[in-house]
């Protein structure tokens, strides 16, 4: 071992000492605490090289994404999806460009794959500054362009799991656009996670140019089979919306933030943060009209609970709340559009 290594080795073990040692409750070094113990784990469960080939990669890139995306963290992003093989300068190029540079107007930053075809669309709307790639290491699909390469915004998966976490995991919107079938499959794990309740919610958007008929085709598959077997409810057609141009895909997202704000499920309450106070009169009629999704029958108004308060800059934000089984994401989806279509109709009239 050389010196280097030998110092490396000991700062490493003074690192790992003091994280086992530290006293308190602090999260941050209970969760290190953990992951620490996890890879003891590994060495004493005799895994394959493989297996920990697998969970070291895993670790590296969740690690390096987390870390490229924290200092951004309060800004809204949109993930765009869409064909690798899409040509510049085709109509959809066009309309992904259109889109992109739009979101950014409207203080969104973009997330793509960093390649070719609508996502280079993308990153050229956006520009490089106010975008993020997400790049998967494929050996038919091209490099970066030079300018981008180097950003470090640029994150590069080998796993697509990996990936796909935090396309949405950051996304405050997703939007696809015509595309093959990794565009299918980065959609439906979106709408996998909205349904089921394990990501918050968040508009989809799927772009169509007027005349045509991919999302078309699509949404008429989901009706007649998904929906008309039973396979899915009514109230989850409701988590994305077909936009045939980009003004109507722009005003669809930012309406949905429109008075709503972010939730958050503390114990079997879920608070629900606004933009602006909504009226007793619009807290009856949610009430009413979304009888049932609260089991204990009523939407009411709240203060920032305490188990808020490691997030300061939400704390003045007007809330409503309900007690949430997290079993119904369609119907609470149809909550936050009608809650947003109440908020614009007060401001309105004020």
């Amino acid at each position: 071992m050389t010196d280097r290594d030998q110092e490396r080795t000991d700062k490493t073990l003074r690192e790992v000492k003091a994280i086992l040692t530290a006293g308190g409750k602090d999260l941050r070094t209970l969760l290190v605490r953990d992951i620490l113990h996890n890879a003891l784990k590994c060495r004493l469960g005799d895994l394959d090289v493989l297996d920990l080939k697998i969970i070291n990669r895993a670790i590296s890139e969740f690690r390096h994404a987390a870390c490229a995306f924290k200092p951004y963290r309060e800004i809204r992003k949109v993930s765009i999806f869409g064909s690798a093989r899409e040509p510049k300068g085709s109509p959809y190029y066009e309309l992904a460009m259109s889109f992109a540079r739009r979101m950014v107007e409207k203080k969104f930053m973009v997330i793509t794959g960093a390649a070719s075809g609508i996502m280079k669309a993308g990153i050229e709307g956006a520009g490089i500054r106010n975008s993020f790639g997400a790049n998967i290491l494929l050996p038919f699909e091209k490099g970066l362009d030079r300018a981008f390469r180097d950003d470090p915004k640029i994150v590069r998966f080998k796993y697509f799991f990996t990936r796909k976490i935090f396309f949405v995991m950051e996304a405050d919107a997703v939007a696809l656009f015509p595309g093959g079938f990794g565009t299918h499959d980065e959609g439906f794990e979106v709408l996998t996670l909205l349904q089921t309740g394990k990501t918050p919610p968040i508009p989809m958007v799927l772009m169509e140019l007027p005349g045509e008929d991919y999302w078309e085709t699509w949404d008429r598959f989901i009706r007649g089979q998904l929906l008309g077997r039973k396979f899915i409810s009514e109230e989850d057609l409701s988590f994305y919306r077909i936009a045939r141009s980009s003004e109507e895909a722009v005003r669809h997202i930012t309406a949905f933030y429109s008075t709503y704000h972010s939730v958050r499920q503390v114990g079997n309450k879920l608070v629900i943060r606004l933009e602006r106070e909504l009226t007793d009169a619009h807290l009856r009629s949610l009430n009413e009209e979304f009888k049932g999704l609260s089991a204990s029958g009523k939407i009411f108004k709240t203060r920032a609970l305490p188990e808020e308060r490691n997030e300061p800059g939400l704390i003045s934000k007007p809330r409503i709340a309900l007690a949430y089984d997290r079993d119904h994401a369609g119907r609470l989806n149809r909550l936050i559009l009608r809650i947003n279509e109440l908020g614009s109709s007060a401001g309105r009239k004020g």
